[in-house]
């Protein structure tokens, strides 16, 4: 089973910049995705960014493209992301999550991944 356990979640203000990380376990070997999504109260599960855990490949939510960036840390079994100049729109609870299945790519697509993380929490205020 995968898990997941996202940290680095906060208070900021607007402009300002938060890195949040997630400790993964029970991954494939190679050609998963991991992933952040976010979700604010009464809306639905919203993709930001994911990336392939081979070659890097990323991909982003046209709302945060150019002020988000994720990563991975593959010795640390980590990703990253890592958010500057935020937003009062970026309020809402982060969730790292992880497509178990072995693929060629990933999409930002919530139901694409079936092991998340129990959210951090980040507010932004203006």
């Amino acid at each position: 089973q995968v898990q997941l356990v996202e940290s680095g979640g906060g208070s900021v203000q607007a402009g300002g910049s938060l890195r949040l990380s997630c400790a993964a376990s029970g991954l494939p070997q190679t050609g998963s995705c991991l992933g952040w999504f976010r979700q604010a109260p009464g809306k639905e599960r919203e993709g930001v960014a994911v990336i392939y855990t081979e070659g890097d490949k990323t991909l982003y939510a046209d709302s945060v493209k150019g002020r988000f960036t994720i990563s991975q840390d593959k010795a640390k079994n980590t990703v990253y992301l890592q958010m500057n100049s935020l937003k009062p729109e970026d309020t809402a609870m982060y969730y790292c999550t992880a497509r178990k299945r072995v693929v060629t790519e990933c999409r930002l697509r919530p139901n694409d991944f079936r092991s998340w993380g129990q959210g951090t929490q980040v507010t932004v205020s203006s």
